[in-house]
């Protein structure tokens, strides 16, 4: 490490995540990475970009992908209803796996083998076509939102109870890259002043 600064205590932090959204999965695998780094309290929650779009209109493109992203975060609220809220750091990595690393645009066939990797139920893969976990989807959606204090995307996280939307990543920090981007996120949400900031994004990297 550059210098001797390290938290004290584990930081609570929460990672409110869509399964379909790519910067999202930056986000999440980062906060791995600095859990696996460091004492954090690090908690999944599911929002959906879905719930937050559908009654916007939107390009064909960009509504086809939230009609597409119902089915896998549908799956993952009625993991955590069934199995509660831990289920859902694997489920998430599983899915994302699938989507984002591997491309596979196949959803049936994302949510089946994902469940079957985790010995899920294969039952719950009949989530993603109905509306039965939507309550439960609103309302992990709606605390994201609440979290920020204003409508936002994906990733949203919240650190030691302050939360904001991103830190939008387009590759993954890695080691000492991955906790100094931690601590500046960490000294930002400790700031009743500090409100936004944002510059253009570069093309997605996954490495």
């Amino acid at each position: 490490m550059e210098d001797n600064i390290a938290p004290q205590a584990a930081t609570a932090v929460v990672c409110y995540f869509d399964p379909s959204c790519p910067f999202a999965w930056v986000t999440s695998r980062w906060l791995l990475e600095v859990e696996r780094l460091q004492p954090i309290e690090l908690r999944f929650r599911i929002m959906s970009l879905s719930v937050l779009n559908e009654h916007r209109e939107l390009e064909p493109w960009y509504r086809e992908f939230n009609d597409r992203a119902w089915g896998p975060a549908r799956v993952c609220a009625a993991a955590e209803a069934r199995h509660g809220n831990a289920v859902l750091r694997d489920l998430y990595t599983a899915l994302g796996n699938r989507i984002h690393v591997a491309r596979n645009k196949d959803i049936d066939a994302v949510v089946a083998e994902s469940l079957d990797e985790l010995g899920l139920p294969a039952s719950l893969a009949e989530a993603a076509h109905t509306d039965a976990y939507d309550v439960p989807l609103r309302a992990g959606h709606q605390a994201g939102q609440e979290a920020v204090g204003e409508e936002a995307g994906t990733p949203v996280i919240t650190v030691d109870g302050a939360g904001f939307f991103g830190p939008v990543l387009t590759s993954l920090p890695k080691g000492e890259e991955a906790i100094r981007l931690f601590r500046a996120t960490r000294t930002l949400a400790g700031m009743r002043a500090f409100a936004e900031l944002k510059r253009g994004r570069g093309a997605l990297d996954f490495g």
